[in-house]
């Protein structure tokens, strides 16, 4: 009787090991699937938030208003220049590595009169256009910034003397008008500079004047308003390349001047800052142009 509940025991404890080590795997199962099920939630999530990150539209700016630049040796009549630079043959352009994005042209003329003297004239008229960016900001506000930095630099030419500024009124966006005298070896020259800005684009105009040879010094008055008269021309210009008013270069309308039927294209590159910088000349050492 002994031996047989001993047995019975024995095989009770046997019975219970047994249990136990089927529990185990079961267990370890069941913690793998809770696992898994975890790094599956978190895999969705990271792959959620990436698509989010990417569907995010990157940063636009309003396109360039103007995406081109008028022949700049035609931005100003020839009636005009025969005013300006009445003994100037033709312009000569300055170099550019992209014409849709700068130019410039310059003149000059000598009348000599013989044992009276002789009158000098130099005009030179640039035009830098800007392109939209996302990372610099609108065509514009880069145009307008950089317009505020051409006047300033003319307002602080070297050797100026009796620098005075003014707004001009009717031409483009915004211009300002600055003029003083340069003295050199060959007489005192009568320097006027006014930059302007049309939507995108900056028009820079140089013009100066002098009497050499004992000749009389030109009238101030009589250059700022020749000068204003071709750089509005020249703005004019500009709008009247991309079909947006204005009238042609040598003063009569323009059939772009009409509305524009379609919008202007919207340019893929953005200028880079410079033009040429306005300063006076002689005719012993005319300037080069700069676009």
């Amino acid at each position: 009787m002994q031996r047989r509940v001993e047995r019975d025991q024995r095989a009770k404890r046997l019975n219970r090991v047994l249990v136990c080590a089927a529990a185990v795997p079961v267990m370890l199962v069941a913690a793998g699937c809770s696992s898994d099920s975890g790094s599956g939630d978190s895999t969705d999530k990271a792959a959620k938030a990436a698509g989010s990150a990417s569907a995010s539209p990157s940063p636009t700016v309003q396109a360039a208003a103007y995406d081109k630049l008028p022949e700049p040796c035609k931005a100003v009549s020839k009636k005009t220049l025969k005013d300006l630079v009445p003994k100037s043959k033709s312009g000569k352009e300055g170099k550019s590595d992209d014409i849709s994005t700068r130019g410039s042209c310059s003149w000059d003329s000598l009348d000599n009169n013989g044992v009276k003297g002789s009158q000098f004239r130099w005009l030179n008229v640039s035009m830098l256009r800007f392109e939209s960016d996302a990372a610099r900001g609108p065509a514009d506000k880069l145009a307008q910034e950089y317009y505020e930095k051409q006047v300033q630099e003319a307002q602080a030419a070297e050797g100026a003397k009796g620098v005075k500024s003014e707004p001009v009124a009717g031409t483009g966006d915004q211009a300002t008008a600055v003029h003083y005298d340069l003295k050199k070896k060959e007489g005192t020259f009568k320097q006027q500079t006014i930059v302007a800005r049309v939507e995108n684009v900056v028009v820079t105009l140089d013009y100066n004047g002098a009497g050499l040879a004992g000749d009389k010094t030109p009238d101030e008055g009589d250059l700022l308003k020749d000068a204003k008269k071709a750089v509005k021309e020249a703005v004019d210009a500009v709008s009247t390349a991309n079909g947006k008013g204005g009238g042609s270069a040598d003063g009569a309308p323009s059939e772009s001047s009409k509305p524009s039927k379609s919008p202007s294209k919207s340019p893929s590159e953005g200028a880079s800052d410079g033009s040429s910088k306005g300063a006076s000349a002689s005719p012993s050492e005319k300037p080069a142009s700069k676009s």
